[in-house]
């Protein structure tokens, strides 16, 4: 007759770590993690090369006058006019960041710590504009403030998030003015 409960098995042991593998498929992972650090390394370095021809931005005059507005927030970066996603490195204007934004009547100081500062001119401010994304950074609809501008022969968009969003629409409207005085006094100086 044969038993109906199964004999236990034989006990067995654990099996043993394979330190060297583990140890291996690690080193092989850091390597990876190294090699996509350098090409996206590689691409930004790239990507100065191609705008080397943009010329370099303009110091903000000693004395700018009283300032019109100012806001606390964050740069997010600049790209060509329109196109949302080609974003402009050089100068630093590729670099993400804290900024203060002071807009006079000699035009809009940017001072951000830790990055270099920039200034446009009143004359090259070209407008500005509520949006949804600059350089891949998408926020919720109206939630960037986008200033157009002129630097050399190429329109730029750079976009800012104040740190209170309700200050975005007078900057608009600020902006308009100071690009409709301007375009104003051109037209009566022909």
């Amino acid at each position: 007759m044969t038993p109906l409960i199964p004999l236990a098995a034989e006990p067995q042991s654990a099996e043993v770590t394979d330190w060297a593998a583990r140890l291996g498929w690690v080193g092989v992972l850091l390597l990876f993690i190294a090699l996509v650090y350098w090409l996206m390394r590689q691409g930004w370095t790239w990507r100065a090369r191609l705008q080397a021809d943009v010329p370099e931005l303009p110091a903000a005059p000693d004395e700018p006058g009283p300032a019109r507005l100012g806001m606390s927030g964050r740069y997010h970066g600049s790209t060509t006019a329109g196109q949302w996603l080609d974003r402009i490195v050089a100068h630093g204007l590729g670099t993400r960041s804290r900024a203060e934004l002071t807009l006079t009547d000699a035009g809009l100081v940017v001072t951000r710590p830790g990055a270099r500062d920039f200034f446009v001119p009143a004359d090259k401010l070209r407008g500005a504009r509520l949006d949804k994304g600059i350089a891949g950074k998408v926020l919720a609809e109206g939630g960037l403030l986008v200033v157009t501008w002129e630097h050399g022969d190429t329109l730029i968009d750079s976009g800012f998030r104040s740190d209170r969003a309700a200050e975005h629409t007078a900057w608009v409207e600020a902006i308009d003015s100071i690009t409709t005085e301007n375009t104003t006094t051109e037209g009566a100086a022909r």
